[in-house]
């Protein structure tokens, strides 16, 4: 079983947002095809494309569903054969290291100094903790083969 390709769509030179998604999930699948994969993994994968292959010239709905199937084909690999995009963890992490390590040290500073104001002084601190470690992360999966070689731009 082969990776099917996405319908030509030459009208989309027109909506350069809506190339840029399209080229990017054509990007993503061309480095799947270079990959050896599962068959059901690779039927899951031939899903998602059909679907993005049959929605007509409708621009909403066809950016709709690129993101909903570049999203959830991400995910399957991600989950099924532990790949990751470049700053994929970086990204994640960005967030998680906000919640979970910046704002309990806001509090905690502010607390501390009797000043609650200081909560938004954990946020840096907290955003720079996750950047070191979702690169870290980041790093790992390159070392391991496990990183694909394109980055998402959302």
């Amino acid at each position: 079983m082969k990776i099917k390709e996405l319908k030509k769509r030459p009208s989309l030179e027109d909506n350069k947002k809506l190339h840029s998604a399209y080229k990017q999930l054509e990007n993503l699948l061309d480095i799947l095809k270079s990959k050896e994969l599962p068959e059901e993994v690779m039927s899951s994968v031939n899903q998602h494309i059909d679907e993005v292959n049959s929605i007509s010239e409708s621009e909403k709905e066809l950016k709709k569903q690129i993101k909903k199937s570049q999203t959830s084909i991400l995910k399957l690999i991600e989950k099924e054969l532990q790949w990751v995009t470049k700053n994929h963890h970086r990204n994640l992490w960005l967030a998680l290291g906000m919640a979970a390590f910046g704002l309990p040290l806001g509090v905690t500073f502010g607390m501390s100094m009797g000043n609650i104001g200081l909560l938004g002084l954990g946020l840096p601190i907290g955003m720079v903790i996750g950047l070191v470690l979702g690169t870290a992360m980041d790093k790992k999966a390159a070392e391991a083969g496990k990183q694909l070689d394109l980055e998402i731009k959302y």
